[in-house]
């Protein structure tokens, strides 16, 4: 296995891929001024597991298309969707959040929790902004700083990895892309230490085991325990922000 299936290998069997809970998702859509009685499009990029899929579907009557690139992921989210009897209301699809295979104008939501720092924000937001229907709504997690400046080393390990911006600089890239921004809120520290560590680091033993102690996938839990204890440390500079925003 290569070092993405190895990521991939130790969390499909994790509820999430990244920090959340039903909560948040509940709170973000608590947001949205649509007729939730009518039946809605969603679409959800960059599902994973789809733990905010499942959230979704019960507290929206919706369709739902579930797009993530990684077929083991969606298999979990399929078998999750026809044990709760929601298999009606959500169908998964393969493929790249870049090369999304929709016409424009078809969703009443586009939703997509921790994952858009895949392509950037700025970049996601846009090319995304064409599948919205007028009047529909962009919901997105992202990583993002809460201070103007930052200890060194948090900002030398982020920095190497994805891009991040301020909340304010966000929610200017949105309004100069076309959205009217709604609401923002900051996921709380349980999404990522409850709801996302925890369950990974449960989860540690069995992958090292199934995979012999490999070097590789020592490196893999190496990255990510250097990660959380990282978010402990720095956690009042960085965090997930929602952002809700409506296309103009």
């Amino acid at each position: 296995m290569d070092k993405m299936e190895l990521i991939i290998d130790l969390f499909k069997e994790c509820k999430r891929q990244g920090p959340g809970c039903s909560r948040q998702t509940r709170k973000a859509l608590s947001f949205l001024e649509l007729d939730f009685e009518k039946k809605l499009k969603i679409a959800d990029i960059g599902c994973g597991t789809g733990a905010q899929t499942i959230s979704l579907a019960r507290n929206t009557d919706s369709i739902i298309t579930a797009v993530d690139l990684f077929p083991k992921f969606l298999d979990k989210l399929d078998k999750k969707a026809k044990k709760r009897h929601l298999q009606e209301k959500i169908k998964t699809k393969k493929g790249s959040m870049e090369k999304l295979p929709f016409d424009n104008e078809t969703f009443d939501i586009i939703w997509s929790e921790g994952a858009i720092y895949f392509m950037g924000f700025e970049k996601g937001l846009k090319e995304w902004r064409n599948f919205l229907k007028p009047d529909g709504y962009l919901v997105v997690s992202d990583i993002s700083w809460f201070t103007d400046t930052r200890p060194q080393e948090i900002e030398d390990h982020w920095q190497s990895e994805v891009e991040i911006r301020k909340v304010s600089e966000k929610i200017d890239i949105l309004e100069k892309n076309g959205y009217t921004p709604v609401a923002y809120f900051k996921l709380p520290e349980y999404c990522w230490l409850d709801k996302f560590y925890k369950p990974m680091v449960n989860r540690i033993p069995e992958f090292l085991e199934e995979h012999n102690h490999s070097q590789e996938a020592q490196e893999i839990v190496e990255n990510e325990r250097e990660e959380m204890e990282l978010y402990k440390k720095y956690k009042e500079y960085y965090g997930y922000g929602f952002y809700i925003a409506r296309k103009k």
